[in-house]
């Protein structure tokens, strides 16, 4: 019986727990293999008591919960783990501990659940000859080497959801809603959000915007007898000759930096006579909740597709779709960047055409 591991790292989103119900029973229904599941993200492969055996049974009913059973965290880079010792913290490459911690564990194979960071630190653990292979995860979708993730259409149909909402009380009191949505340094959450929510303008970081722009739009409406407008805004998004906004910086052996702000930025500077701006920033409400039925059935195919992969001795891949199919690709493909909208083409020319601005 071969044993195989499984953990989530990076931020959580709906359909992770449909992933791992997906392992465990392709595991056991098809392979007889064994699950161990690790908790805490890479924490639970240096920490001790952070390990337990997944069973069908112990599984059941995961599939609409959102989250992640087994718990994550981006904190927890192995080649730069955060450590404090007598009450001062440092950073180390703990990498050999956690292959030594995987080979004391039996695992024929580990799965690494995650984003671009998570994904990237798989990567470096294989050419290090660790047995690893892959499932792509992130509402924000900017991983270059699939179509689409899990996550991702859940996030925009809760931001679409909100949208709905923003559109009556905007229009009761002649109000202008600008609505920060996450999608960090690409723009496709807010993106698919504004034309799925019937937004005016959709702000996202591929173009930056000029914010006297953004107001002409606003006032053109108003002028043609529009009581309200919608302006979506992706957390990543700038101005023309600026740069995004971040609440925190990055830490050494920490979390990447947090972007955020730049609703309240926008807010601050529409001005147009005779209409309040309100700001609503929707945060961690795109992370959470079930999942949809297009991100369980996607979970359920990487689930599926990546102990297959595991099966044929496929390692340092990751699972992914393309088109209609789940195909594979070498994890090294996450690193050559992120997948960005295209400004000429696609959805963009799509939004324009209906007469949504992107503020350029």
């Amino acid at each position: 019986m071969k044993k195989i591991g499984v953990l989530t790292g990076g931020g959580d989103c709906p359909g992770l727990n449909a992933v791992i119900r997906a392992i465990v029973k392709s595991a056991s229904v098809k392979y007889s293999y064994e699950v161990v599941g690790i908790e805490e993200g890479f924490d639970g492969l240096v920490l001790p008591d952070k390990t337990r055996t997944l069973t069908p049974l112990n599984i059941r009913g995961i599939l609409p919960i959102g989250g992640t059973i087994l718990g994550t965290t981006n904190r927890s880079n192995p080649f730069k783990y955060k450590i404090t010792k007598d009450g001062k913290s440092e950073v180390r490459d703990v990498s050999q501990e956690v292959i030594k911690k995987i080979q004391s564990l039996g695992l024929d194979a580990l799965i690494v659940i995650g984003g671009d960071g998570s994904l990237n630190i798989a990567c470096e653990l294989f050419k290090m000859g660790c047995p690893v292979v892959g499932v792509p995860k992130t509402i924000d979708n900017d991983i270059l080497a699939t179509d689409v993730t899990f996550g991702f259409n859940t996030a925009v149909q809760t931001a679409t959801d909100a949208l709905d909402r923003l559109h009556t009380t905007a229009e009761s009191h002649n109000r202008v809603m600008v609505v920060e949505v996450m999608g960090r340094y690409v723009g496709w959450i807010a993106l698919e959000t504004g034309i799925g929510g019937g937004a005016d303008v959709i702000l996202i970081p591929e173009i930056p915007f000029d914010i006297e722009k953004v107001c002409k739009k606003i006032t053109d409406r108003k002028n043609s007898g529009s009581r309200s407008s919608i302006v979506v805004v992706s957390e990543g998004a700038m101005p023309m000759g600026g740069d995004v906004s971040v609440l925190y910086n990055a830490e050494t052996g920490g979390s990447a930096e947090r972007l955020g702000g730049i609703g309240n930025k926008v807010g601050a500077n529409i001005k147009c006579p005779g209409m309040e701006v309100r700001v609503t920033v929707l945060g961690h409400l795109q992370r959470g909740g079930s999942p949809c039925a297009f991100d369980r059935i996607l979970s359920t195919q990487f689930g599926v597709s990546v102990v297959d992969l595991i099966a044929r001795k496929r390692l340092g891949e990751m699972v992914c779709l393309r088109g209609q199919r789940i195909e594979s690709v070498p994890l090294s493909e996450v690193a050559k960047g992120q997948k960005k909208i295209p400004t000429e083409e696609g959805l963009v020319k799509t939004a324009e055409s209906i007469g949504i601005s992107f503020g350029r």
